[in-house]
């Protein structure tokens, strides 16, 4: 990978990129109330669900096809991933959580590392652009390899819910730092997947996960957005 590619992409999965990716939880904040996660323990067993059954393993293979679309060039195939990406969330919260880091994602993008691929993206399909759609397309408009890119992409997907729970449980950072490590096998599980999977292989089967994110929207207090 050249350098300036490695620097883009360690941008973009950075914490400080603004994408907003800290005022979501992806329903681990009712996950908490619920008494399902209660520690490192259950944290870990949470997420690794969540990157093997749930969003993360159809994130990872949206992002997955979205590079290989923009790589060979098949527009088509590019509008039918943006497409399917937008009507994946299985809930409100979750569709607003990725549609509106996708959106920020562009808009930041377009701006601090312009690419051309964000311009196809853009003329194929104008309904709201999913984040994995967002940064597979810059991933692949910049030539970083998909291995890496996406390995960077579910790790910043992992440390973001780690990152909520340590906040709502509380956990300590030291904990928190270890619960990252721990998927750390499981997200690159996911990416050797998603190499060779298409979108026949898109499904989620994280149903508590997704009933704590239809649960979160009436939830009494709330400090994040999902």
């Amino acid at each position: 990978m050249k350098l300036a590619g490695l620097y883009e992409l360690m941008s973009w999965m950075s914490p400080s990129y603004p994408v907003g990716a800290y005022t979501y939880s992806h329903g681990i904040e009712y996950a908490v109330e619920a008494g399902f996660v209660r520690d490192k323990d259950s944290l870990v067993e949470w997420v690794s669900d969540i990157v093997t059954y749930g969003s993360g393993h159809s994130d990872a293979i949206l992002f997955a096809e979205t590079y290989r679309a923009i790589a060979g060039a098949d527009l088509e195939k590019l509008r039918e991933v943006a497409e399917l990406a937008y009507a994946n969330r299985p809930t409100k919260e979750l569709e607003l959580e990725t549609t509106a880091q996708g959106r920020a994602f562009l808009t930041i993008t377009d701006s601090a590392f312009p690419a051309f691929a964000l311009q196809q993206l853009r003329e194929v399909w104008n309904g709201p652009v999913a984040y994995p759609v967002a940064v597979g397309a810059a991933a692949a408009g910049k030539d970083i390899p998909l291995e890496p890119a996406l390995m960077a992409y579910l790790h910043g997907f992992v440390s973001n819910l780690v990152s909520a729970a340590v906040r709502i449980v509380p956990l300590g950072q030291t904990d928190g730092q270890k619960a990252i490590a721990s998927l750390s096998d499981k997200c690159a599980e996911e990416v050797q997947a998603a190499l060779f999977a298409t979108l026949e292989d898109l499904g989620t089967a994280t149903l508590m996960v997704d009933w704590c994110s239809a649960n979160h929207e009436t939830q009494y207090t709330r400090l994040f957005r999902s």
